[in-house]
């Protein structure tokens, strides 16, 4: 099962530190999701990522600084999904670009450009980062294989107590935010816990 990561929602101390210590523990993916940021706050935590490790972030914001740090993942939220057309996004898949996506509803499914790699769902347990945010998803939830037109990765309340419910759901993935970053100082420690995890 993938495991992917999402950066907290506002600047931290040491982030970008964090960051290279996570991929140097084995995260595939980060994605660096910044809602609020300036360009040149971005840049500063960009910039720190060591070079090697610039082929595994994925940007949710500043899709225009892709190319001058040589990133190829771009992020689109659900609004922005909406206001691209479908040959835009065939035209950055043929560029090179790994896209994704997010959905909160399945049946948004049905319409996702297959330009898209893979999308986030969830919540899919109470979400940790955002109080009162909850579960979209029944107790008992198995993700059947027809509907995945792309791969489906779990979002939203993930931890070390619940992440194999993620493989019960039969998502293809797990990705995680509160539970690395409500104490960063345990970040690392705590992304073993949840690869060892996530392996079994």
């Amino acid at each position: 099962m993938k495991l992917l990561a999402i950066s907290s929602p506002e600047f931290i101390p040491g982030e970008a530190a964090i960051i290279n210590g996570l991929f140097r523990e084995g995260l595939e993916c980060m994605h660096i999701r910044k809602p609020e940021s300036k360009t040149e706050d971005f840049v500063s935590l960009i910039s720190k990522i060591e070079p090697v490790f610039l082929d595994r972030i994925a940007i949710h914001q500043h899709h225009e600084l892709a190319l001058k740090f040589g990133i190829s993942r771009l992020h689109f939220t659900e609004n922005n999904r909406r206001m691209i057309s479908d040959e835009q996004l065939e035209k950055l898949c043929n560029e090179g670009f790994i896209l994704s996506t997010s959905i909160h509803n399945l049946t948004e499914l049905e319409n996702i450009s297959n330009a898209f790699s893979y999308t986030f769902f969830g919540p899919v347990f109470d979400s940790i980062s955002k109080s009162g945010y909850k579960s979209a998803v029944p107790a008992v939830f198995f993700m059947e294989e027809k509907f995945k037109r792309i791969p489906v990765i779990g979002l939203g309340g993930i931890d070390t107590s619940n992440i194999q419910k993620v493989r019960n759901m039969n998502l293809d993935g797990a990705a995680v935010l509160g539970v690395l970053w409500r104490d960063p100082s345990k970040a690392l420690e705590v992304f073993r816990l949840l690869a060892s995890l996530a392996d079994h």
